[in-house]
């Protein structure tokens, strides 16, 4: 077995779900060819060079990668903080978890919705954990009055 399920075809290049990344310069990528090294591209092809240059951010040896960008992806902005959707949570009795909608947020401004999935543990550690931040909040009402 090639570590692929067998209900999964192989699928060659032509079948891509995501658009080809081609970096410009200063984008950061990851280097699939390099255990998914980060970089900044300080080079690009036919720019007197014949492929991608990298190096890594600070400073470092700079490496190629193949021309056709084939071994490198995106960067994603980093996850700055979590918070609650306003819509209802919902208790999936069968899995025995908690789900309650979050967004996301990026460092970039973005932001994406999902979902975080609670353990009865968790559900009953966070119920603690709110009444206690509910707590401290009248106690520095009282202070503040």
């Amino acid at each position: 077995m090639n570590g692929r399920p067998a209900q999964l075809p192989a699928l060659g290049a032509e079948f891509r779900t995501a658009p080809p990344f081609f970096p410009r310069l200063g984008d950061l990528a990851h280097d699939t060819a390099r255990d998914g090294r980060i970089g900044v591209v300080v080079a690009l092809p036919g720019q007197g060079a014949a492929t991608y240059h990298l190096r890594p951010p600070g400073d470092g040896a700079e490496w190629s990668a193949p021309a056709d960008g084939t071994t490198l992806r995106p960067v994603p902005a980093q996850a700055t903080h979590v918070t609650p959707m306003k819509r209802d949570a919902a208790y999936d009795h069968r899995a025995q978890q908690g789900i309650v909608p979050v967004r996301i947020h990026y460092e970039d401004g973005g932001t994406s919705e999902a979902l975080l999935v609670l353990t009865l543990d968790e559900m009953e550690l966070y119920h603690c954990q709110v009444g206690r931040i509910i707590e401290l909040r009248g106690k520095a009402r009282e202070g503040a009055s």
